[in-house]
Parts: C-alpha cells; sequence; structure tokens
C-alpha cells in the first residue's frame, strides 16, 4: 500500500488510455452525484414544507362543534350543541398528558363588515378571543409591547394584541401604537401588543389581520357567556395527541349526551397526524434517492469492473512475467484490487466535491432572495453521516469491481500468459 513503486505503476496502468481511464470513472462519479444531489434536494423540500410549520406546536389537534347525525337520550339527531368552559376544565382533569387546552372565540373576518374603529378610520378584522397559551401553539413573533398573560385573563382586562396588517390601515406611518385605544363592536380595547405571524403561504397576509384579545373578555364584552367556540389542544412531548384523541372525543361526547358512535358531532383536526404524514412522505422520498442513486452507482461499478477485466486481459503477459519472477497471487490480487479502488474513490470523491459546490450555489441563490419570499425550498444540504456511508458504499464498490479482474488474474497460468500476445 505505501510502496512508491506500486503506486507508479498503478498511475502508469491508468494513464497508459487517459480517455478510457476518464469515461470508466465518469459512471462512478455520476453516480455519487445523482445521489447526493438527490438527497440534498429532499433534504430542502422537507425544510421547506417544515418551515410552514415553524412555530406551531406539532402535536396539537383543533376540535369544534357539529350538529348530531344520530339520535340519542331522546334528543333528536341533527341537533346543534355548543362548547362550553366546563369541558375545558373536564378534559384539563381527566386528561393529565393534555399540556394546553386552550378554548377559543371568533367575532368577524377580514371580509366581513366594519367593526373595528379608531378615530375617523374604520375597518374590518378578526377578532379572536384566546388565552395567553396560544402564543406557544400558533407562530408569531411580539415586535412590539406584550401578548395576554394571566392577568388579563382574572381581571377581564379589555386590552388587545392587532397584527401589523391591522397598523396599516388603521394608523399612520410613524405613529406610536402601544397605549392607544381601537373600538371593537362599539367597545374601547387598548392595544399592548404588536404581533408579526410567520405563517407563509397564500393566507399570510390574512394572518396579520388579527386581533387578539383576552378570552374572558371576549365572552363577557360580547354576551357570549360561557360559550367555547372551539379548542386547541396540545399533549405533552412524551404523548402523541392521536393516541389521545379517542379519549378527548369520548368525553365530550359523553358532555354533550351524543351517540358514541357519531363521527359527525364533534368535528376535528389532528395536525400531528398530518405532520406524520408529510414526514414519512420524505422518508420514502429519501428511500427513492438511495435507490436511484445507487443504481446509478452500481452501474458506474459495473463499468470500471468491465474496464479492469478489459486492462487484466491486456496485461496478460506482464502478469505472466511477473509471476514467473516470483509474484506470489496476493500480490497479483492486490494490485488489481487497488487501482479499481483508488480509481472509484477518486471519481466518487470528485462527485461529492462536485455535488457539495452545486449544493453551495444553490443555497447562496436561495439566501440572495428577499425576506419573506414564498418558497417551498430551503436550506438544501446532506448529513455529513451521509458522506461517511458514501466513503464506505465506495470502497466497498471498489472491492467488488476489481474482484472478478483480480481472480481473472491470478488464474492464468505463468506459462499461458508467457506464450499470449
Amino acid at each position: 500500500m505505501f510502496s512508491k513503486d506500486n503506486w507508479d505503476e498503478i498511475l502508469q496502468a491508468l494513464t497508459a488510455n487517459v480517455f478510457r481511464t476518464i469515461l470508466t470513472a465518469f459512471g462512478v462519479f455520476w453516480g455519487i452525484f445523482i445521489l447526493v444531489i438527490l438527497l440534498a434536494a429532499g433534504k430542502g423540500l422537507e425544510n421547506g414544507v417544515k418551515k410552514g410549520f415553524d412555530g406551531i406546536a406539532t402535536n396539537t389537534m383543533f376540535m369544534w362543534s357539529q350538529t348530531t347525525s344520530k339520535a340519542y337520550k331522546g334528543l333528536p339527531k341533527t341537533r346543534r350543541y355548543d362548547f362550553r368552559n366546563s369541558d375545558v376544565a373536564a378534559l384539563k382533569a381527566a386528561l393529565p398528558d393534555l399540556l394546553y387546552v386552550s378554548p377559543r372565540n371568533q367575532l368577524g373576518d377580514f371580509n366581513g363588515t366594519n367593526n373595528v374603529v379608531r378615530g375617523t378610520k374604520t375597518s374590518s378584522f378578526t377578532i379572536y378571543g384566546d388565552y395567553p397559551e396560544l402564543i406557544k401553539q400558533q407562530p408569531m413573533d411580539i415586535e412590539k409591547g406584550r401578548f395576554m398573560n394571566q392577568q388579563d385573563i382574572q381581571e377581564k382586562r379589555k386590552v388587545a394584541v392587532i397584527g401589523k396588517g391591522v397598523i396599516s390601515e388603521l394608523y399612520g406611518k410613524e405613529e406610536e401604537v402601544i397605549g392607544t385605544y381601537i373600538k371593537i363592536n362599539g367597545i374601547n380595547f387598548m392595544v399592548v401588543g404588536v404581533y408579526k405571524s410567520k405563517q407563509q403561504g397564500g393566507n399570510a397576509e390574512q394572518e396579520q389581520k388579527n386581533i387578539f384579545i383576552p378570552f374572558t373578555t371576549f365572552q363577557q364584552a360580547f354576551n357570549y357567556g360561557d360559550k367555547v367556540g372551539w379548542m386547541a389542544i396540545t399533549a405533552k412531548d412524551e404523548t402523541s395527541i392521536t393516541d389521545l384523541k379517542p379519549k378527548i372525543l369520548e368525553i365530550i361526547k359523553s358532555l354533550h349526551s351524543i351517540h358514541p358512535s357519531d363521527d359527525r358531532a364533534v368535528g376535528n383536526f389532528d395536525l400531528y397526524e398530518q405532520f406524520n404524514k408529510v414526514q414519512s412522505l420524505f422518508n420514502i422520498l429519501n428511500v427513492i434517492a438511495y435507490f436511484v442513486g445507487s443504481l446509478v452507482l452500481i452501474s458506474g461499478v459495473i463499468g470500471i469492473s468491465n474496464i479492469m477485466l478489459i486492462v487484466v486481459k491486456e496485461r496478460t503477459k506482464e502478469i505472466g512475467i511477473r509471476r514467473a519472477l516470483g509474484a506470489t497471487p496476493a500480490a497479483i490480487r492486490g494490485q488489481i484490487l487497488t487501482e479499481s479502488i483508488f480509481l472509484t474513490i477518486v471519481s466518487g470523491m470528485l462527485g461529492i466535491a462536485f455535488a457539495t459546490g452545486v449544493i453551495a450555489l444553490l443555497n447562496m441563490a436561495l439566501e440572495s432572495m428577499p425576506p419573506g419570499s414564498d418558497t417551498m425550498f430551503a436550506n438544501p444540504s446532506v448529513d455529513l453521516r451521509v458522506v461517511f456511508v458514501a466513503l464506505i458504499i465506495l470502497v466497498g464498490s471498489g472491492l467488488l469491481a476489481g474482484f472478478i479482474p483480480a481472480q481473472t488474474a491470478i488464474s492464468v497460468k505463468p506459462v499461458d500468459a508467457l506464450r499470449s500476445e
């Protein structure tokens, strides 16, 4: 391995026909290049999609009331019901594995009639009644002031946290926002915070036009009593909300006299389940990338093996002379295997280096895009462990490519080899 004469002989053999060597090496180069690029592209797509979940508590489900589809306990089907504050307390008491049970209410929307006034300006926005933990379940940054706190809930304070889209419609450019008042459905609320939504995509602009007020204040100010519109329920990290969902639905059905098999009465959306489906999709894409890249790599290895067979055939007389001078079969085998491994590793490492350069250029292009650009592709990269695995594959491929030619070389008898032309 460390003999200068051996390496001189290897380089002489590989450079005897440079064009043939380059074409042979290109198969492995292209195979490893395609493998790395496919894995990086899959990771970039995965990062882009997961960026849409940034800041969201993914171990969460949303639940709302619908009409019943079955009669039960003397109550008719198609019956409408509402969640109550007591439902929230019952879920917290029955299921200690729940981290947050956040009741929510909503008033109006950005497409509705004007419901918010400030001075001479008026517009329509979505008003939400929420608890402080919402900020841990929904992606948003507080740019000025603060979000709601528990004291706001307990004292039913008339405070509001508004989005940047609200500011652009109700305030001037340099106008101070914190401490000012807005009127929601005729009731004054003091602005204590400004948020910026992290959500991207088609609804990103609308998400900046929401107003959040304390849940208890919402119920009192707008005569909702103890009515709850819907709930955002988050489980603790060690527990899946998908596993807890049947028990949650069972409790709600029991509290509202709903038939146990009535699947339409309680609407729900399991974010954790959907997130896992997305993750499974990317796992499949990774398997496909490995499969396609490996097939291309195998084709390159087969090419090297074929060329090495031709090289052995051309060097039959040389091998015969070496055998006649006392070279052992192990030495001949080692020489052929070393040539094969060397060619495979060099071409493979060039493929990895070239793929890394392409990925770096792609990352530079993505970073140069303006902030907030709506893209489903982010930070394509390859785990360092993949590079080590690729190196192991390259060494194994080199051994595989050189094994048959090496066995062919040592199977030739010295006398027969010396007779060949």
